[in-house]
């Protein structure tokens, strides 16, 4: 049964860093796509950053030279850095399986200005 944990969110001020944590379990991310998506209040859930299992990654351009995804295949975790936090980066961050519906719990990330 796949299950993924996210943690790592808070309340930060504009310019601080965070790194999220997403723990898997009933799959392997070394062997999967993984991504990393956000929603806000009233807009759609939206595409942040992305690892394939070879370890090419990509970023929304909104994040891009912000954000760092990264995975470490022994904790079997999967992580975004996030430095350089604006208020337009205050959402639910979930991690996600490309290809597989399942959806975590997520975890609040709030950057005061």
């Amino acid at each position: 049964q796949v299950q993924l944990v996210e943690s790592g969110g808070g309340l930060v001020q504009a310019g601080g860093s965070l790194r999220l944590s997403c723990a898997a379990s009933g799959v392997t991310v070394s062997r999967n796509h993984m991504a990393w998506f956000r929603q806000a209040p009233g807009n759609q859930r939206e595409l942040v950053a992305l690892i394939t299992n070879s370890g090419t990654t990509t970023y929304a351009d909104a994040v891009k030279g912000r954000f760092t995804i990264s995975r470490d295949n022994a904790k079997n975790t999967l992580y975004l850095q996030m430095n350089s936090l604006k208020p337009e980066d205050t959402a639910v961050y979930y991690c996600k399986i490309s290809g597989n519906p399942y959806w975590g719990q997520g975890t609040q990330v709030t950057v005061s200005s």
